[in-house]
Parts: C-alpha cells; structure tokens; sequence
C-alpha cells in the first residue's frame, strides 16, 4: 500500500494528469495471491516504460502491515505510549510529510491491538478540508500532513496525543502516558522491541518458520504476549447456559488476575468498546476462534501451574514456541 502511494506522490509532483493512468493500469492488473507478485506497466515522462513490482504478503493478517516504517519513525517507548493510548481508546493525531508515511504508521500501530479491533474513527490520511474533525469529542485516530499542522494548532482540539512522525516528538501529549500499562509487562514489551534485531538474528538461526524471522512476524508475537498475559484467560471465564448461549463473568475474569497492576489496567480496558466487541464476537460464536491469539492463549493455559517464572523473563520465555532461543538466553 505504501509503495503505492509513493507512486502516486511522484506522479502528483510532476502531474496530477500522471496519477488517473497509473490507478487505471494498477485497477485492470489482477490481484495476487497471498506471497505472489504482479508487475505494473506505465509511463512516466522523462523515465519512459517501467514496470513496478507488487508483491502481496503471505500473513493476510498483516497484509498492509508495514512495522519497518513506524520503528525508523518513532523510539520504542514512544511506539509504546502510543499503543497505551489507542489501548484506552483516547484520540490520537499522526503528522507527516508523506502520505506514504502517514498510512503506513497508522495502519501499523492498528495491527499492534490484535487480537482486538479499533473500533472509532479511523482516517490515515485525512483532507485538509476535514480537518475540524479532530475537533471531536469521540476517540479517533488520524493522519494529517505537515502542512496542516498550522491550522491544527488553531483548532480547538480537545485532550488528545498529537504525535511528529518526522521528529519522533510528540506536540502535544495527556503526560500520564508512561502510566496506562502494567509496569512489569511495559518493561518487558520495551526489552523485547529494543532487541528485536538481536531476536530476529538468532531465530533466523533456528527451526522455526520464515514469518518470525521478520520484523513484522516478531513485533507481531511480542504485541500478542501482551495480550495473552493480560486477557489470555478469558476463555476459563465463558459460560454455557442449558440453551447453549454464552455469558462472560466479567468480575470473575478481572479478579482471578493476581497482578494488581494488571488488575487495575484491565479495570479500565474492559470499558473499551474494543474488548466488549472481542468479547461479543466470543460470546456468539458457535465453536471457538482460531487464530494465532488462540493458538498462543492455548499455550499460555498449559504453562498455567508453572509459577517459577515472573516478570520480564517470563514475558520473554512466553513469547511462543517459535522463538524457542528465548529459552536459552534468560
């Protein structure tokens, strides 16, 4: 996605004529299969005939997943603030010079809540003509060009993380954003991101698949850690009544964690309109979800009774049987 939006930047800057042919050859190519390439033929003046290489993910899950470009943009502690905030559905601002830059962090920083689902406005790049939409009161998250950032700063913006991507600074910020995740696991989640390179490296030494020798497949699992420490028990907490409806014991859930910090947290992001979706979907199901957060809680329930383990080595041990490495290093 972002590589085409970098075409359509260049041909914008020598043209707006040049896009509306590019979108035309780009509409009748056929759309590739998961890990396949398709190859686009246009023309570009000064450049001649080229031909631009397409090549779709082999994850679907994180097909427009670009974690490369929100890491060389932002520190991992701000990445991590970031997270905290769109986790309690506050709204969030990006500004960028590029579009390409606007939409490939935004859609990344959106990927990290898997397995939950942002469920408010959502534009990553918005108009400038729209630009009064950040004066609203419900959470969103939104890209805007450095361009606007004038006529940003007029608005009467209510509190809201107001983040330069361009400068990795945050222009305006609520200052409690170090404070929303258990202390423990925020730990753990800023060691596992500060070494992921180190990570990556040594799992590309291993046996294990080719996804989680990607940055994207890493940053991936560690995010789902974090989430199978704070909510992976929720399955033990869905009950089957004699018609075979589903209820959630929501207290029981929130109390049979014997972290306070991460008691305290989920106090305030079972209100989120995020967990009470992914908690309906669970609710109604008629057999139970599959995914790589199912198969990783599933591993995470054996590992249940072994108490031996704490804090950030226990994060780190968890992070799957994919990076079994983690085992020997801590």
């Amino acid at each position: 996605m972002d590589q085409i939006l970098d075409e359509v930047e260049r041909r914008r800057g020598i043209s707006a004529a040049l896009v509306y042919p590019f979108m035309r050859s780009l509409m009748e190519s056929p759309f590739p299969a998961p890990g396949k390439t398709i190859k686009v033929k246009t023309f570009l003046p000064g450049a001649g005939n080229e031909v631009i290489e397409l090549r779709r993910p082999m994850d679907s899950r994180l097909e427009h997943v670009d974690f490369e470009c929100l890491f060389k943009c932002l520190s991992v502690r701000q990445i991590i603030r970031i997270f905290a905030s769109l986790l309690l559905e506050r709204r969030v601002i990006f500004v960028a010079d590029k579009l390409s830059t606007l939409s490939s962090c935004s859609h990344a920083v959106v990927a990290l809540l898997y397995p939950f689902s942002w469920q408010h406005t959502f534009i990553p790049v918005l108009p400038s003509s729209m630009i009064d939409i950040v004066c609203c009161p419900t959470p969103f998250l939104v890209g805007l060009l450095s361009s606007s950032l004038p006529k940003l700063k007029e608005l009467p913006v209510e509190e809201a993380l107001m983040v330069n991507l361009g400068s990795d600074r945050f222009i305006r910020q609520m200052d409690d954003e170090d404070t929303l995740l258990p202390r423990k696991l925020q730990a753990a989640l800023e060691q596992a991101l500060e070494r992921k390179n180190e990570l990556i490296n040594q799992d590309s030494d291993s046996d294990s698949d080719d996804e989680c020798n990607t940055l994207n497949g890493l940053v991936s699992e560690v995010f789902i850690r974090f989430f199978v420490e704070t909510v992976g028990h929720y399955s033990l907490f869905l009950t089957q009544n004699e018609k075979g409806d589903r209820a959630f014991q929501r207290e029981a859930f929130r109390k049979s964690v014997a972290s306070k910090s991460i008691r305290r947290f989920l106090e305030v992001f079972m209100e989120s309109q995020m967990f009470a979706g992914f908690i309906q979907d669970r609710e109604l199901r008629k057999c139970r979800a599959k995914g790589l957060f199912e198969q990783r809680v599933e591993q995470y329930l054996e590992e249940l009774p072994d108490t031996e383990q704490s804090g950030v080595n226990k994060f780190l041990r968890g992070l799957g049987n994919k990076m079994k490495f983690l085992h020997k290093k801590n």
